[in-house]
């Protein structure tokens, strides 16, 4: 399961090092005068629903993992909470545990958006470098 979950998070992750380069890739072929607007328009909301999904699967899949090794999330107190964890997966259970106690996965993706903002510039004048 956990193979699955990091792939899963390794191809969400690149759609999003991939899709600024396809877009602008796209719409060069397609010859539209105002390509540059266009591309951080379409880029925007295109990052914006990518960070979105890799900040909540990436949550959900925490979750998931949680529950395949044991850990109760509803318990009270730490006996409850570890009950079922078998000792080898204690650490790993821990950091999992610290992910998801974190900041939520909304402010995450909030972040993410804001800091892929920069890569969306980047490969614009790149691109354009390059011509």
């Amino acid at each position: 399961m956990e193979t699955i979950v990091t792939i899963s998070n390794f191809l969400i992750l690149g759609l999003i090092i991939i899709a600024p380069i396809l877009i602008l890739t796209i719409l060069k072929r397609l010859k539209i005068k105002r390509t540059v607007i266009l591309y951080f328009m379409i880029g925007l909301f295109v990052l914006g629903a990518l960070m979105f999904l890799f900040a909540w699967w990436s949550h959900e899949s925490d979750l998931i993992l949680l529950k395949q090794y044991g850990y109760n999330i509803n318990g009270m107190h730490e006996t409850e909470f570890y009950g079922n964890v078998s000792p080898e997966n204690r650490e790993q259970v821990n950091r999992l545990v610290t992910s998801v106690m974190g900041i939520g996965w909304p402010l995450k993706a909030m972040f993410g958006f804001v800091l892929t903002l920069p890569y969306l510039i980047v490969v614009c004048f790149g691109k354009i470098l390059i011509e």
